[in-house]
C-alpha cells in the first residue's frame, strides 16, 4: 500500500450566496484578486467564481443570485470546516480591527496564539475568517511549517504548554546553524563586552 502523496492545497471551494455579495467580501474586504468565473459545470444553475488568495492557489465560490447571505454562524458539525485562515502582514493586521470597524463587522479583537496573532470574524454567509500573523520569518531557504517543528521540539523537550516566541526564537537559530556554514569552530554564544 502507498501513499497518495500531496503537494499542497489546490482551491478550496465554498457554497456561496449571490454573485455580488461574493465578489464584495473576497475581493472588496479581504483584497482578493477576482480572477475568472464560468458555470458550476457539475450544476448550471450556479456560478463558479475564482479568487487568488495572494500564494497563486485558489479560493472558489459557488454563487446564485436567488441566494442571500445569511450571517448566522456556519456548523460546527464533525466534518464541517471550522474556519478559514489567511495571512497578513504585520503592517496589514495593526490595521485590521479599525478597518473591520469602519464596515461595521464584529470581531474577536487581536488573540495571542504563541507563534503568531490572529482576528477572526464571520463572512456574509456566516463562515468563521481568522487573519493571521506570523511572530517570526523562517530563515531563507526554510519554511514557517520547519521553524514550526523546531519550535515545538524545543518546547516539549523545555516541558512548556504551547509554543511562545522563546521556542521560536531558537527554533529559527538552529535551522540557521543547521543550513548555514561558518568559518568559526565554536559557534557558541559570546558576550564580546
Amino acid at each position: 500500500m502507498r501513499k497518495l502523496q500531496v503537494l499542497g492545497v489546490h482551491h478550496i471551494t465554498l457554497t456561496g450566496a449571490d454573485r455580488q455579495t461574493t465578489i464584495d467580501f473576497w475581493e472588496g474586504v479581504l483584497g482578493m484578486p477576482f480572477i475568472f468565473d464560468q458555470p458550476n459545470l457539475d450544476d448550471p444553475e450556479q456560478g463558479h467564481l475564482y479568487f487568488d488568495p495572494g500564494d497563486g492557489r485558489l479560493i472558489t465560490i459557488f454563487t446564485n443570485d436567488n441566494r442571500k447571505a445569511d450571517n448566522r454562524r456556519t456548523p460546527m458539525d464533525v466534518g464541517c470546516v471550522h474556519h478559514l485562515a489567511f495571512e497578513v502582514d504585520r503592517a496589514t493586521f495593526a490595521q485590521v480591527p479599525d478597518r473591520l470597524k469602519a464596515r461595521g463587522i464584529g470581531n474577536s479583537g487581536v488573540k495571542d496564539r504563541g507563534f503568531m496573532d490572529s482576528i477572526y470574524f464571520k463572512d456574509p454567509c456566516g463562515l468563521l475568517i481568522e487573519l493571521a500573523c506570523y511572530k517570526f520569518i523562517p530563515p531563507r531557504g526554510s519554511s514557517h511549517a520547519a521553524v514550526l517543528m523546531e519550535a515545538h521540539k524545543i518546547r516539549v523537550a523545555a516541558g512548556d504548554d504551547h509554543i511562545a516566541e522563546v521556542h521560536l526564537a531558537d527554533a529559527v537559530e538552529r535551522i540557521v546553524e543547521r543550513s548555514q556554514e561558518s568559518l568559526s569552530e565554536n559557534r557558541e554564544p559570546k558576550n564580546p563586552y
